[in-house]
């Protein structure tokens, strides 16, 4: 596989949905004392923002890389997610866990390799 430009931006495309991810969660796990609140705090509009941003990385990205390098890519995405999981929100690495992220590593490697 060639890189390129177009693979750097949608690396980082999957790094900000990755991250918008954890602000939603971050929202989600918060009391907001009504309706408005819940929906229009800054969690929940950074969310949402930076996951519009990463369509837009994402439409841009294709522009110049094979389709079939998506999905491949979009996968590391669960990693991140992931791994923010363990250090922000401190949650367990089980069995599971490790055993979903070595063989999405591994499939990125089979493929690219």
């Amino acid at each position: 596989m060639e890189l390129n430009i177009y693979f750097g931006i949608y690396v980082c495309s999957v790094m900000l949905a990755s991250i918008s991810q954890i602000l939603l969660k971050k929202s989600a796990l918060k009391e907001h004392g009504g309706f408005l609140k819940e929906y229009l705090n800054p969690y929940v509009i950074g969310g949402y923002g930076l996951t519009g941003i990463s369509m837009l990385l994402t439409i841009f990205a294709f522009r110049g890389m094979e389709y079939k390098n998506g999905p491949i890519i979009e996968s590391f995405g669960f990693v991140l997610v992931m791994l923010f999981g363990l250090f922000i929100f401190k949650e367990k690495f089980t069995k599971k866990k490790f055993l979903g992220t070595v063989f999405i590593l591994l499939g990125i490697f089979i493929y690219y390799c």
